[in-house]
């Protein structure tokens, strides 16, 4: 095997003198004494106490063709990829053995029950990975080694030699074998093509290869065993797969672990791994990282450099992992010899597991680590927690800082710290790209540091948060009519996602409350990964896991919140440029209605498991699936004339798996009321309204008074009066100059509407402007007090993870939030 280290090392020749450079405000650098707590030299520690054992192997032999014979000097090798540490780093090669020019094998020993992940590559040149027949990266294969075995497996094609050969598919249900329920968020995955399954354990590989290949079936937290079985492809067919898997029990695993003698005082210990609760987000990541600091499982402090965690794993389960003060890449442990990353593995045991183990050192290369202090602004918001963000070749995720005291935050970085400089920045709720140093905000290079060979102390102080001006807010008295009981006072979580935004809902629902709000709509998202063939799913990283889904909406409850699901989409493209490029023929149309079926009842499935009151369908990209639908040019979309039937039925598989309220979403246009007909089984409208105020991007008080009576009066009442149905307006309105008009004055852009201006986009030709958003919220407000037909009103947009003073449509933390603070706590009688 030939295994790699992450980083080219360059060392720089140093004597006694220390050089580093800075950029950005208010940096000094100290030469220090104890403040440093660790040198050039780690301080090894020797193991004395019970370590796990060697695991047993098993010898496995991987055949693999090729679609074309590799290119002169080349060679194959199958490489053995890390997910805790990254994929892109820590991997192993074997070089493979020629059969013929397109058919290569290689043997190499793995542990005993446990999941391989990997890939292959051409070697000799730049290194190739492979591609899969949509011509995109595979990101890894899985195979399960239950013992001596042998894989056969067909690479589609390579980023330079695109796939040509024919195809098929594989389609199946996931069932708990011992309760014949089906199991969701299951990975299932075939010649590298992955697919996680919905509420009906439904999965759907397309694109593979004709011939044979491995199905596995992946629990990513290890709550069932895997499952693992060959299926062949024909061309143009689908191989129907029933994925059986058994339930894991729990059992308590205890881990010890004895850290250096220079760990950081205060320093957090966690546990990065390859499972779920263990931080791995099973995504390509910022800097090729795979793992966040948020979601693993920290360690508790029992004694001077001893700490140790007691939880519980599933049986069976492959567990690799490391300790660490970072992520999985940066300040994890390392190996003394040589100073490669460390990654442990155990198979957990039917009894259990208590492990006492040892971190060799933190730190890899010659360098000294680095030790980081900032000292941030009063006006932080409380619960902030400050992050550092370091960029080797790349910006990485962000890490959570130590806090010190008052304003004041540390972070010592030992490794890797083979490189000669790097990059840093900070940022609050690690939300680097947006909530970050004034000095060093959006797309900044960031504050600049050289590694040498003495401890250094970097002291840093953020003398301002981007957005994060200090606004004068007023509301003007008014009295209002207390609204029936059922009156939804909502706010509706902008549904981007990221996998460190978890930590954050808790406190981000808190504010929520706090705004008199009775209501929150989540909106979980699935991904279109693919238009032809048409692909639908989740994707992790991008979107909600159902677990992901299924706490938020727990924590609301647990905040007495009603909570609405609002499932929506992810496209590659902008959704009408997706649309366009689109089939769109008869055969792609009824996939296209069997993906949405499936995604509106997973929901519907998650919305009555979690205790959801009510389910949203619809919303304005399903405009060109609709009865007559059309594109947003106006050309046909040819959609089926049967349309209206398929979304009748729809609705009526929802309604067998959903007991609570379903509402159909649609945008807000002047006039609207061509409606189709399944509306009438819906139990009311949730209607999108965004500009349509005033052409004017400056409106006066009166303007948005008028233009607030206008569209209520002459565009909501008629669509309320013609369906019989409660209408919920849905405000998306930006705080920016042109809030109020159809199309943002965004220069050389077709119409843009406010999600153009949701974080990170910055157009820097529209203003900031607090107070128009606030002025619109307020001439809504007023109008809906005199109407009691309206049923009620839903703030679009929140951004969950901190306050930002943006010019996006989120009223978090903004003057538009204590206006919706006055007007939800008196419409509810909270306050009279």
């Amino acid at each position: 095997m030939n295994f790699k280290t992450p980083l080219p090392r360059k060392y720089i020749a140093v004597l006694l003198a220390i050089l580093i450079l800075f950029s950005g405000p208010a940096c000094t650098f100290t030469l220090f004494g104890d403040r440093t707590n660790g040198g050039t030299t780690p301080q090894p520690v020797t193991p004395t106490g019970p370590t796990s054992t060697p695991l047993p192997m098993a010898q496995v032999t991987f055949r693999v063709t090729l679609p074309l014979p590799l290119n002169p000097g080349e060679t194959l090798a199958l490489r053995v990829l890390d997910e805790v540490t990254g994929l892109s780093f820590n991997y192993s090669d074997v070089r493979m053995q020629a059969v013929d020019p397109t058919h290569f094998i290689a043997s190499l020993p793995v542990t005993l029950n446990s999941v391989l992940k990997y890939i292959y590559i051409r070697e000799g040149g730049p290194g190739t990975p492979e591609y899969n027949s949509l011509n995109q990266a595979v990101r890894y294969r899985l195979y399960f080694a239950a013992g001596t075995s042998e894989v056969t497996d067909i690479v589609a094609a390579w980023p330079d030699k695109p796939f040509i050969g024919t195809v098929g598919s594989i389609q199946g249900t996931a069932i708990n074998a011992d309760t014949g329920v089906a199991v969701p968020g299951l990975m299932v995955s075939a010649s590298g093509v992955q697919s996680i399954t919905d509420s009906a354990g439904r999965f759907n590989l397309q694109g593979l290869p004709v011939g044979t290949h491995n199905v596995i079936g992946y629990a990513m937290d290890g709550m069932f065993g895997t499952f693992q079985q060959g299926a062949t492809v024909a061309q143009g067919l689908t191989t129907p797969v029933s994925v059986t898997v058994r339930g894991a029990p729990l059992v308590p695993v205890s881990l010890t672990v004895h850290v250096p003698a220079n760990t950081q005082p205060g320093a957090a210990v966690r546990i990065a791994g390859n499972l779920l609760q263990l931080g791995n987000t099973f995504a390509n990541l910022r800097g090729g990282l795979s793992t966040v600091a948020d979601r693993m499982l920290p360690m508790q402090q029992v004694s001077q450099g001893i700490y140790r965690i007691d939880t519980f794993l599933p049986v069976g389960a492959d567990v690799r992992y490391k300790y660490t003060l970072g992520d999985g890449f940066w300040n994890a442990e390392h190996k003394l010899n040589g100073g490669t990353f460390q990654v442990r593995q155990f198979i957990v045991p039917p009894g259990g597991l208590v492990l006492e183990e040892y971190v060799e050192t933190w730190q890899a290369g010659n360098s000294a680590p680095i030790l980081f202090e900032v000292t941030v602004p009063n006006t932080t918001p409380a619960g902030d927690i400050i992050y550092i963000q370091f960029n080797p070749y790349g910006w990485t995720e962000p890490i959570p800082m130590w806090f010190d005291k008052d304003n004041h935050w540390t972070y010592r970085l030992y490794g890797p710290l083979n490189l000669s400089s790097f990059a840093y920045r900070f940022c609050r709720s690690g939300q680097c790209g947006s909530a970050d140093d004034v000095a060093t905000a959006g797309s900044s290079d960031g504050r600049q540091a050289i590694t040498v060979l003495t401890s250094q102390d970097l002291q840093d102080t953020v003398t301002n948060w981007a957005w994060m001006e200090t606004p004068t807010s007023s509301v003007a008295g008014t009295n209002v009519a207390i609204r029936a009981n059922n009156f939804m006072a909502g706010v509706e979580v902008d549904p981007y996602f990221h996998p460190n935004y978890t930590t954050h809902y808790p406190l981000a629902l808190q504010y929520i409350q706090s705004r008199g709000a009775n209501w929150v709509t989540l909106t979980p998202t699935w991904t279109y990964s693919s238009s032809a063939p048409l692909v639908f799913g989740v994707k992790p990283g991008a979107d909600q896991l159902w677990t992901d889904t299924n706490n938020m909406i727990a924590n609301a409850r647990g905040l007495n919140l009603s909570v609405a699901l609002f499932p929506q989409p992810r496209f590659p493209v902008s959704s009408s440029d997706w649309w366009r490029a689109a089939p769109r023929d008869n055969t792609w149309w009824l996939t296209w209605f069997d993906y949405y079926r499936a995604f509106a009842v997973n929901y519907a499935d998650l919305a009555t498991q979690a205790g959801a009151q009510a389910l949203i369908l619809g919303g304005d990209w399903v405009l060109p699936a609709l009865p007559n639908g059309t594109l947003s040019d106006g050309s046909p979309s040819n959609v089926p004339n049967d349309a209206d039937a398929r979304w009748q039925a729809v609705l009526n598989e929802v309604r067998a798996h959903f007991r609570g309220t379903v509402l159909w979403a649609m945008p807000y246009t002047v006039p609207n009321l061509a409606t189709p007909g399944f509306l009438v089984n819906t139990d009311g409208i949730y209607l999108l309204v965004s500009g349509t105020l005033s052409e004017n991007s400056n409106p006066t008080g009166d303007d948005l008074n008028r233009g607030a009576a206008q569209l209520l009066d002459n565009g909501v009442l008629p669509l309320q009066s013609l369906l019989s149905k409660p209408v919920y307006i849905a405000l998306a309105y930006p705080s920016a100059t042109g809030a109020t008009m159809t199309c943002l004055p965004i220069n050389g852009a077709t119409c843009q509407n406010w999600k153009s201006l949701s974080q990170p986009n910055n157009p820097p030709e529209v203003a900031l402007n607090l107070q128009l958003q606030a002025d619109i919220y307020q001439a809504i407000f007023v109008a809906v007090n005199t109407r009691p037909w309206v049923a009620g009103v839903v703030s679009r947009g929140f951004y969950p993870p901190t306050f930002l003073l943006d010019k996006s449509a989120s009223i978090h933390g903004k003057i538009s939030g204590d206006v919706v603070w006055y007007w939800y706590q008196r419409f509810l009688g909270l306050i009279k």
